[in-house]
């Protein structure tokens, strides 16, 4: 599929030499027809900005500027994919910039003009700590609107797992407690270059304009980090940590001592920091 006038992307990565770095946690897609979808899964980003991280030889951000992104924001650590970046740079005058650099170091609000949305194919090995970056910021509503972003299907199902499921734990809570968070596309290994051991999704997640429950932000992370940690141990034990009087604290929350974290819902863990700063 023609998105726009340059080259299929095999003959990009042939020509500038860009072979997949595992250490990088890369991994190519190269299908436009996919990466297109992708973009489409995002929604209608006419007059918005866009954040990608990791767009390596540059599939994605050509099938967002195709789309009609305002502009595009990527983020890429490795210098090999700047050549290929700059071309589709050329083909869209004005609407993409590069930045060369670790996106858990770059600040990317220097750069962006609200409204803002955030679609990547995110490098394996810190997609779940930027996705908690970005679901746990000082204030809210968050500077991005909706976040479109493909994970391997594992850490995609955690996202949006309901509680009493085995997959339920601190990613889910963090991003339903902030988010309508749903899973809109799968892909299988195939689809990349080179093929990864495991199967892929992208997760689409909308900010609300406040949290579901209220919380406090650190009380409730803490409480849901300590439950998860020791998921196997009843609530009593695995938050003894977090207050010396945690069973009557769980009883203001409504809570049983003896459940174990994945039975707790959302509300439930709301409730339960709400109690714990109630008594200070």
């Amino acid at each position: 599929m023609a998105i726009d006038d340059l080259p299929p992307l095999r003959e990009v990565i042939a020509r500038h030499g860009l072979s997949a770095r595992k250490a990088l946690g890369q991994n190519f897609l190269l299908d436009l027809n996919l990466t297109s979808k992708i973009a489409r899964a995002a929604g209608d980003l006419t007059g918005m900005d866009v954040l990608e991280v990791g767009p390596g030889p540059g599939g994605l951000t050509r099938g967002l500027l195709a789309s009609g992104a305002r502009r595009v924001l990527a983020i890429e650590k490795d210098p090999r994919c700047l050549p290929a970046l700059e071309e589709i740079a050329a083909t869209y005058p004005g609407r993409l910039e590069v930045v060369c650099g670790d996106a858990l170091d770059v600040d990317p609000l220097a750069h962006l003009t609200p409204p803002v949305a955030i679609v990547a194919n995110l490098p394996y090995n810190v997609g779940t700590e930027l996705l908690v970056r970005w679901l746990t910021p000082r204030v809210w509503p968050p500077f991005w609107t909706s976040l479109t972003l493909m994970f391997q299907r594992e850490v995609a199902e955690r996202i949006v797992a309901p509680p009493g499921s085995k997959t339920y734990g601190r990613l889910a809570v963090l991003a339903q407690w902030r988010t309508d968070a749903r899973i809109v596309l799968s892909l299988p290994p195939s689809a990349f270059t080179p093929p990864p051991k495991v199967s892929s999704a992208v997760v689409r997640l909308d900010a609300l304009p406040e949290p579901r429950f209220e919380a406090a932000p650190k009380t409730l992370e803490r409480v849901v980090a300590a439950a998860f940690n020791q998921r196997r141990k009843m609530l009593r034990a695995a938050l003894r940590g977090v207050a010396p009087d945690i069973e009557d604290r769980l009883a203001e929350a409504g809570l049983s001592p003896t459940d174990r974290a994945e039975q707790v819902p959302l509300e439930g863990f709301c409730a339960l920091a709400r109690a714990l700063d109630a008594t200070r």
